[in-house]
């Protein structure tokens, strides 16, 4: 990632000093530096970045939870200085006056403990109190240690359950994360080719319209000899009129896209972006298998599939350790009190705490029953749901393939294509000027032309959107040959 990010910056340097240099502002764009700010500077990746940075701190959170947590907890101080109410031997109620200084504090060390679904605690305490008013008197009560353990039995271990989902968790969202970069290249190549084919567009008006201007100045010389008709020459006056209106509709469609994909990459609006055309990666077929086996092994559907049946397996699992419910809760330590601080701590007591609290339903009428089977009926849903989600995107996968793998013939043809309409428009406007063909045959000769050199443009488009495509659903690099992957750790210190 830091060469990625050493490449960024030297192309944004490049570009700030061709902005000092040169007044008109050109910025000459490839499809490659295109895709490489738009993953740094748009405002899609940086969506995509905070997504990353929420599951991140999720998953941290997560494992902090399975290490030891060290707590303070105190009162500095607590007065009180009221009446409360007491009950006496005899039973009669009386008022009795508090007027006291406390202070306490607790250090307890706890920890989940994942086999079982429990948390132990190892605490020590001191409480403080001073009674005052006549007669006052300190007294001190202290824990030097005490251990304290409590234990769902029969309930769910939602410790062990978050141990196999959270990581899973994670791993999606970090493919959703090298997903959603890749989406920002697809977006930044429909937004570089739409300015391309504007930017041709507008070389073919011009074009056009120097062209239909010279042959409207010829003709009119050779009206004035009588080798051409009116009919004709006003013919020729409509088409040049009509390349020039052509010509004005280009420049503003060209001036549209190009504020869009400025926009989009983050340029300023005094850049004039001037696409490259790209040429097309030799030598690359893809392998339906190959692609299908690196879209499993990366892609975040199958995490996504693997975590919804894993959290419809533990719905379910809820669900039956509901039906009843028993919990345990043991405390064992010493306990010492005295009015000095050193005498509580040497005449100590055994202080044991055991407790075993039960939840078993005699009457619900099926209420939990219930609640299992529709636990169940969802996770069958889900498993039917994830099993067609598997079969269209093994679908989506191998139509990519086969259209990629076609488009690089249709694309040759393309490009034959292009190249043979130029050489006949040029040689249709050469026979034109010395009479041996007519307007119409000239004009169907520049239509030929301009649709050649659209679909070119077209066909280079699907090529570079199906590579692009396959290549953030399987999050490989079929050029370099291996997966796409982050520092994500870096990426989120670094935001």
């Amino acid at each position: 990632m830091k060469k990625v990010y050493i490449a960024i910056a030297c192309l944004l340097v490049d570009i700030a000093c061709l902005r000092a240099e040169d007044n008109t502002h050109i910025v000459r764009l490839t499809l490659k530096d295109a895709i490489t700010i738009a993953q740094i500077q748009s405002v899609d990746a940086a969506v995509a970045l905070n997504e990353l940075r929420t599951a991140y701190w999720e998953y941290r959170t997560h494992r902090a939870d399975q290490l030891p947590e060290v707590m303070f907890t105190g009162t500095l101080p607590s007065y009180n200085k009221k009446y409360s109410k007491y009950q006496q031997s005899d039973g009669a109620y009386t008022y009795v006056q508090d007027n006291s200084l406390g202070l306490t504090g607790e250090l307890a060390i706890e920890q989940n403990i994942a086999l079982t679904g429990g948390k132990i605690s190892l605490n020590t305490s001191l409480d403080f109190t001073r009674q005052l008013g006549t007669g006052a008197y300190n007294e001190y009560m202290s824990v030097p240690v005490g251990l304290t353990l409590t234990q769902p039995i029969f309930g769910v271990n939602d410790q062990k359950w978050k141990r196999r989902i959270e990581p899973v968790r994670y791993q999606e969202a970090k493919a959703s994360y090298i997903e959603s970069v890749e989406k920002v290249t697809l977006t930044t190549i429909n937004n570089f080719f739409s300015l391309l084919l504007a930017q041709e567009n507008m070389h073919i008006a011009q074009q056009n319209l120097e062209n239909a201007n010279k042959l409207y100045d010829i003709a009119v010389a050779k009206r004035k000899i009588g080798h051409i008709s009116e009919s004709e020459l006003m013919r020729l006056k409509q088409s040049a009129l009509q390349a020039k209106g052509l010509l004005t509709e280009a420049q503003s469609g060209f001036n549209a896209n190009m504020f869009q994909l400025r926009s989009f990459l983050a340029l300023s609006e005094q850049d004039i972006v001037v696409p490259v055309v790209p040429e097309t990666v030799p030598g690359v077929r893809m392998d339906y298998h190959e692609v299908l086996e690196k879209a499993q092994e990366n892609n975040s559907l199958a995490k996504n599939i693997l975590r919804r049946q894993l959290e419809a397996d533990y719905d379910v699992a809820t669900a039956k350790g509901n039906r009843r419910s028993i919990n345990l809760f043991a405390s064992i330590g010493y306990t010492g009190k005295d009015h000095t601080m050193g005498a509580a701590y040497n005449h100590l007591k055994d202080n044991q705490i055991v407790e075993v609290g039960v939840t078993i339903p005699l009457l619900d009428w099926g209420k939990r029953k219930g609640k299992v089977k529709v636990a169940e009926s969802n996770r069958e849903v889900v498993l039917s749901k994830t099993r067609q989600e598997q079969m269209n995107f093994n679908q989506n996968v191998f139509l990519l393939v086969e259209n990629f793998n076609n488009q690089a013939a249709q694309l040759e043809i393309a490009a034959e294509v292009d190249t043979l309409a130029g050489k006949r428009y040029k040689t249709s406007i050469e026979t034109f000027m010395i009479g041996k063909i007519d307007i119409l045959d000239l004009n169907d000769a520049q239509s030929s032309k301009d649709n050649a050199r659209q679909k070119h443009i077209q066909e280079l488009y699907n090529y570079w959107y199906y590579f692009y495509n396959i290549r953030s659903m399987t999050l490989y690099d079929f050029i370099n040959r291996h997966n796409l992957d982050a520092d994500f750790e870096e990426i989120v210190k670094r935001s």
